[in-house]
């Protein structure tokens, strides 16, 4: 891909699972891929790991961690509305430019 993919959420976001076996759970974002579109939620689709002993890890074993999923099955949870939305881009005085709740207009980004 050539340029920059925007997202809708960054890493510390709340966001709540639409879709899939995790529906409606919230969780913290950990890491956000926007080559692959997906990101990383905390305690969310967790993955089996076969791991071989290595130097670092010398037990090896099995290493349940959480997976990635795609971008699209998250919302933001709006810290005032307390429920997850939409959310818009708007321009301050200043001139920066800030994520929005879109129903009550509160500011996302921290």
């Amino acid at each position: 891909m050539v340029g920059r993919t925007k997202m809708h959420v960054k890493k510390g976001d709340t966001v709540q699972v639409l879709s899939g076996k995790e529906r409606g759970k919230t969780g913290k974002v950990l890491t956000v891929t926007p080559e692959k579109q997906t990101v990383i939620v905390e305690k969310i689709n967790f993955i089996k790991r076969h791991s071989r002993p290595t130097q670092k890890a010398p037990q090896g074993g099995i290493i349940e961690k959480e997976g990635p999923m795609h971008a699209a099955k998250v919302a933001v949870v709006c810290s005032k509305c307390n429920e997850p939305v939409r959310i818009r881009k708007k321009q301050l005085d200043d001139g920066k430019k800030v994520r929005t709740c879109a129903k009550c207009g509160e500011i996302l980004d921290h």
